[in-house]
């Protein structure tokens, strides 16, 4: 059985402004659900069986109380976010498992799906499908994945390890001291990429590196790794069987419609 997990808001984007380039501009309602439909179906029609999707209900989590320049709901252009929750209740009527996230980011919920799904033996891999640096600390060996769609890579242990010069395991400390400007939060002053996978590999996690290594700056990189730490906690299912597609549901038709697109319907039903 293998497990695939989608990072909804991700894909939202990438069809958003994907398709933005063919329209000159005038975008369509629900062009960016359309996208993301149709990346699911394809999934389904080459053999996908259990799928869950994480989307952001909205972009402030709890790590705004912690860090004040975090990523906002600020700047996002209205004819994107107005396709968040519609993007939510069109895949849930297509039958898709759908986790909104409030408290918590899309990512912290790709997170705990992947640790409860790794708990059940049944499960042979665990593909995550986002390209955000953030996931990489979930990826254990060539059993939890990490996909990169557009690039069609897959990244195991060894990958990430390649990729960003330390173990998946180590992924928050790396992007603690050199930021992640996507999140909003700059990492440790004078400290790049290189200098981040030497440090760690050398003395392992930020709290066991010696006092006079990050001096006055280690406050900040903690706090930096609390940010980059993504919660695992989520209560979102308790059996995989959950996550298993059985076809669209009765709303699926009215949505179709809603979205101009009914040929979604004929594929899902095909599917199912």
């Amino acid at each position: 059985m293998v497990v695939h997990l989608i990072d909804g808001t991700y894909e939202l984007y990438r069809h958003f402004y994907g398709l933005r380039r063919f329209t000159k501009g005038k975008d369509r309602p629900y062009g960016g659900v359309i996208g993301v439909l149709q990346t699911v179906l394809q999934m389904l029609e080459k053999g996908a069986t259990h799928i869950g999707v994480a989307t952001d209900h909205v972009i402030e989590s709890f790590r705004n109380d912690l860090w004040d320049g975090y990523k906002t709901g600020e700047g996002i252009e209205p004819a994107l976010f107005a396709q968040f929750h519609p993007l939510e209740e069109a895949l849930s009527a297509m039958g898709v498992v759908v986790w909104p996230m409030v408290e918590l980011e899309a990512d912290d919920a790709l997170a705990s799906a992947a640790r409860i799904a790794s708990a059940d033996r049944r499960v042979e891999k665990i593909c995550i499908w986002t390209v955000d640096k953030d996931l990489a600390q979930c990826v254990r060996e060539d059993r939890v994945v990490q996909m990169d769609r557009r690039a069609g890579k897959m990244l195991d242990a060894d990958a990430v390890k390649q990729k960003y010069g330390v173990a998946p395991a180590l992924i928050p400390d790396y992007l603690a001291l050199v930021g992640d400007a996507a999140d909003g939060y700059p990492g440790v002053a004078g400290i790049g990429a290189v200098t981040a996978a030497r440090l760690l590999n050398r003395y392992g996690a930020i709290e066991a590196f010696p006092p006079d290594v990050l001096g006055e700056r280690i406050d900040a990189a903690l706090l930096f790794k609390k940010l980059a730490t993504l919660r695992a906690d989520a209560p979102l299912f308790r059996r995989v069987d959950e996550l298993q597609w059985r076809g669209p549901t009765d709303a699926f038709a009215a949505w179709s419609q809603r979205m101009e697109a009914p040929g979604l319907l004929a594929r899902s039903v095909k599917i199912g």
